[in-house]
């Protein structure tokens, strides 16, 4: 990594990017542009709040990840949440509160983070957790749904609350979604979509890029398509391996390079949408952004993990603020140590490295014990 990158700088270039592509795909629409409008005023001020604490020696990451249930629906094929046994059939057990949700929102919101994530698990279960995030109107809250829980009462909070978008994952056409989705799934979705254009509510989609649908899912056929039943939002994930069997459906440098040249087109000729990629090219941002340098990632047990693909904790935000598991020493060593930087082969460094990050996560537990 550059010795000389300034991951403040490339943090708060990011944001004001998604900031600036949002309110220009929102143009059209009156109450989404008016919100993006709003909601661009108080990132600026956010921004300054994350920079004031740089100064002072303390790095604040602009976006979290939060995985508010571990309960979901769905068993997609080779799903990293299930197959890391984060997400099961089960009854939830000593999951996090909506209260303890909400009070992690506000931590946030003093903090200066811009972004929440919510995921799962299926995050529609955890209608309270929800409720809470439409009452932060300064921080944007995705919804990583699978679509099959959203009905009225979803698509009335919504509407209300403008920061909370639902981010419907989908694989490419019906075939391809169904075949790993399950089916009827993608009927559901499309469903879906046209209620929520129909309401003037904007909307985006999560899509799993593996080397089966790369090509399909950067189509101008598929993007295309989402763009004219009102999608304004894609968000591209590599997929990462979590079993051996799996390892083949993981982009490789001729996927990812392929990808970014198709993001790079896709900017250019549809301005009326915004596209993210993750991890997209870790070059450019001097390395993985994981493990608090750009996000991280909260279970919905409360662990502090660097990331989904990472589910590794010393620390727990029902002890600790969310201001020391940001600094946990988990997160410090992996950064400090170099591991967030390294070369790797894929898409996902901390998965490829996860003996290492599993070594010190037991040194750690070892001398605290």
């Amino acid at each position: 990594m550059d010795k000389g990158f300034d991951i403040q700088e490339y943090m708060t270039r990011g944001v004001e990017r998604i900031v600036a592509d949002a309110m220009r795909a929102t143009l059209k629409n009156p109450r989404e542009s008016a919100y993006m409008v709003r909601f661009a005023a108080a990132s600026r001020a956010a921004s300054k709040k994350r920079a004031a604490m740089e100064k002072k020696g303390e790095h604040i990451p602009p976006f979290l990840i939060a995985s508010i249930t571990s309960s979901c629906n769905l068993h997609c094929a080779g799903c990293y949440s299930r197959c890391n046994h984060a997400t099961n059939d089960e009854a939830p057990v000593a999951q996090l509160s909506d209260e303890e949700w909400s009070r992690i929102f506000d931590e946030a919101d003093d903090l200066g983070v811009s972004f929440i994530l919510l995921a799962g698990g299926e995050p529609l279960l955890r209608k309270g957790v929800i409720d809470a995030a439409g009452d932060r109107p300064d921080i944007l809250f995705p919804v990583f749904t699978n679509g099959t829980f959203m009905g009225e009462k979803y698509f009335e909070l919504f509407d209300r609350c403008r920061n909370i978008i639902p981010i419907m994952s989908i694989e490419g056409n019906k075939d391809t979604t169904d075949a790993r989705r399950g089916i009827g799934v993608h009927d559901k979705l499309i469903s879906n979509m046209e209620e929520l254009n129909r309401r003037g509510l904007i909307f985006g989609a999560s899509v799993t890029v593996t080397t089966e649908n790369c090509r399909e899912v950067t189509s101008e056929e598929f993007i295309g398509g989402l763009s004219e039943k009102g999608g304004k939002l894609v968000i591209f994930v590599e997929f990462v391996p979590v079993t051996d069997e799996s390892s083949e459906l993981a982009p490789g440098d001729e996927e990812r390079e392929y990808l970014r040249a198709e993001i790079e087109r896709l900017r250019t000729e549809h301005p009326e949408m915004v596209f993210v990629s993750f991890p997209g090219d870790e070059k450019s941002s001097g390395g993985c952004i994981a493990a608090g340098r750009g996000f991280f990632h909260i279970n919905s047990h409360g662990g502090a993990e660097p990331c989904p693909f990472s589910p590794y904790s010393d620390v727990n935000v029902r002890d600790a603020s969310l201001r020391d598991a940001m600094n946990s020493k988990l997160f410090r060593g992996l950064i400090d140590g170099g591991l967030l930087d390294d070369d790797h082969k894929g898409g996902c460094v901390l998965y490829e490295k996860r003996e290492q990050v599993v070594g010190m996560q037991r040194n750690l537990q070892s001398v605290s014990g």
